[in-house]
């Protein structure tokens, strides 16, 4: 026997154990969330474990795979980003332009104007400070990571803050909310949005084949033999990814009535905190508003994107325990700590002002055919071109 699989025969009772935890857990919250909730909130928590599951097995996230692009131009997980936006769309589209009747289900539809620009601006920057967005902090949380634990808690004090000062940043004026499928009905909307995915994919493949030799592969073959392995253990073709994310996004419009969001849960956590300990938040204006006043009000097992998020990470945690890849860090150098801290403010600012995170803005937003999502993209990715020159100039990254 070599020394690898000697290796991995010895760790097999630790992971077995902590794969029996992770499973206990998720058991038992939904468990819980049923009796003191009801039986819908339990399923979305166990969607929220799906989504936890395919993005650690597939190291799905937005930050690595824009980071690669604009420091290599390897276009991999950019183009896997534009294929779930598309399949998305596909399967939304149908039914938030009321194809199906009796099939009740509202887009995620926003304002288009300074806030989203600002705040997807600033969103960007805290994602390659802080070493995630807002699906990607969740999971690689779940993983073990320290830094993505620090990451999330100012995540949440940013979002908070976001919450506070967002009247004013409304103040500052918007167009409105413009959605392509009331404008120009479902199809006419999904082929304009398919138009203009096509142009961005051709764009990006245009970039990477200029400087690179050859594509990475996102459609990548996994054996017939291996497919339950990999399905269980890991670590899977981007595409299983796009498809069960998908997937798990269309449960939600059809279980929530709207589409998977993440970071609402943040502000309205550190804003209940607020509270708690004294803060006055009444003259909050955001929390005045029906919906947010409502969750605010009630337990955060009520809030959907709450249960949802609690799912993810302890889904994630699973898909970690089974990939053998359940590794908690500790050590972080100074640089780290300035950049988890001042990116995790900045995602949680930003995403509080552009109505959303990558999730909640960017994927919920276009494939509801809401404009707004399209600006969050173009600020975002500027931001992240920012932030990706500030990791070298503070010391996380080599040159480029």
């Amino acid at each position: 026997m070599n020394t690898a699989a000697a290796q991995t025969k010895d760790a097999r009772p630790l992971e077995s154990g902590t794969i029996a935890l992770f499973v206990i857990a998720i058991a038992g919250v939904s468990l819980i969330i049923q009796n003191f909730t009801h039986v819908r909130q339990a399923l979305l928590f166990l969607i929220g474990v799906g989504f936890g599951v395919c993005l650690l097995h597939a190291m799905f996230g937005f930050t690595g795979g824009w980071r690669m692009f604009i420091r290599s131009r390897n276009s991999a997980g950019v183009r896997a980003h534009i294929y779930l936006l598309a399949l998305t769309s596909l399967l939304f589209f149908p039914i938030l332009g009321g194809v199906f009747e009796g099939m009740r289900a509202a887009g995620a539809v926003s304002p288009v104007g300074y806030s989203v620009l600002v705040g997807a601006f600033l969103f960007g920057i805290g994602m390659q400070l802080g070493g995630g967005c807002g699906s990607g902090t969740l999971f690689t949380m779940g993983q073990g990571q320290l830094d993505m634990l620090l990451t999330l808690l100012f995540f949440i004090i940013g979002a908070t803050i976001g919450s506070s000062h967002l009247d004013w940043w409304h103040q500052l004026g918007d167009v409105g909310s413009i959605s392509l499928i009331n404008d120009y009905g479902w199809l006419p909307a999904l082929l304009m949005t398919f138009i203009v995915l096509l142009v961005l994919y051709f764009l990006v493949v245009y970039l990477d084949r200029r400087k690179n030799q050859q594509l990475k592969p996102v459609f990548s073959r996994v054996s017939g033999n291996q497919i339950v392995n990999t399905l269980i253990f890991g670590k899977w073709p981007l595409w299983w990814a796009v498809v069960g994310i998908a997937l798990f996004n269309l449960l939600t419009l059809i279980t929530a009535g709207h589409p998977w969001s993440i970071t609402f849960a943040f502000s309205l956590w550190g804003t209940k905190f607020w509270a708690a300990i004294g803060g006055d938040v009444s003259s909050w204006a955001y929390w005045q508003n029906p919906y947010p006043a409502q969750a605010l009000n009630n337990s955060v097992l009520m809030d959907n994107t709450s249960v949802m998020d609690f799912g993810l990470i302890l889904g994630a945690g699973l898909a970690a325990a089974l990939a053998g890849r359940f590794a908690p860090e500790t050590k972080m150098s100074a640089a780290k700590w300035f950049a988890v801290i001042a990116g995790g403010l900045l995602l949680g600012y930003g995403a509080r002002l552009a109505f959303g995170c990558n999730i909640g803005a960017l994927l919920a937003g276009i494939s509801s055919g809401s404009v707004h999502g399209w600006l969050w993209l173009a600020s975002a990715f500027i931001g992240n071109i920012v932030g990706t020159r500030m990791r070298v100039v503070i010391g996380l990254d080599k040159p480029y």
